[in-house]
């Protein structure tokens, strides 16, 4: 995530200067696996996983005979639905107010028959499809700048970009008044368009870092740290632990 920080305008005196994959996503927004290549997904932190489907496109334009999905979660232990799993009788999953504990592999395997014509002989095929989830948070503060808002990060910098519109307006105004308005003891002062700027600053909350490598299809986001990895503040970067088992650490023991 990046954060917008104001700078300061430029203010003439007369004296002189003053103060940014491997699946298929379908117009419904399902996302299919890739059998032999993990999908990777992020989803913003307490927003709901898109729809995952226990199935390649591919398998799921052709006819098959009864199929049967078995979910694994990060903790490699089968997954039921619960009020933060849903798991449909077709195969599909979605997580629900997505946290950092719940980052990690995903693995569906997908279990169905295919006959023979000639012999009428049945057999149970097994494809296995992985999906990993992480975690991208919205920028620091975003409680307290929201309020509940739908999405924090578009309305944040919204927010911002009408706060400099306005100060702008402000200094200018200013500029006119000390102009016209008072007597002509005071010090001129000219308000230099386009001279108020925003800038990027790069910050990624505790717990959570940005590497281009390993996520390279969401190379801007702040993304929560794997395993043997934490980050302490705000920087960009997730540090080296290999004591750390969980994802999103924050300190190594």
């Amino acid at each position: 995530m990046r954060a917008w920080v104001l700078l300061s305008a430029v203010l003439w005196y007369l004296t002189g200067v003053g103060w940014q994959r491997n699946s298929e996503r379908t117009e419904k927004g399902f996302i299919y696996g890739n059998p032999g290549h993990p999908v990777k997904l992020y989803v913003k932190l307490h927003h709901n996983s898109p729809i995952l489907v226990c199935m390649d496109l591919k398998r799921a334009e052709k006819e098959t005979v009864d199929p049967t999905y078995l979910w694994v979660g990060p903790n490699e232990k089968p997954l039921t639905g619960n009020n933060k799993i849903n798991i449909t009788k077709t195969g599909k999953l979605m997580v629900k107010d997505f946290l950092e504990p719940l980052s990690g592999l995903y693995t569906c395997t997908l279990s169905y028959k295919t006959v023979k014509a000639e012999t009428q002989e049945e057999k149970v095929v097994k494809q296995r499809y992985d999906f990993m989830i992480f975690v991208n948070p919205f920028a620091p503060g975003w409680k307290g700048k929201c309020n509940e808002s739908v999405d924090c990060q578009d309305n944040t910098n919204h927010n911002i970009l009408q706060a400099r519109n306005r100060i702008e307006e402000f200094f200018r105004s200013q500029a006119y008044i000390f102009n016209h308005d008072f007597n002509k003891t005071l010090p001129a002062m000219h308000f230099v368009d386009h001279s108020f700027q925003i800038v990027r600053i790069d910050s990624c909350r505790p717990g959570f870092g940005k590497n281009e490598g390993l996520h390279s299809n969401c190379a801007t986001c702040c993304v929560v740290c794997g395993p043997e990895t934490f980050s302490p503040d705000v920087d960009v970067t997730c540090q080296t632990c290999v004591s750390i088992q969980i994802y999103g650490a924050k300190s190594c023991p």
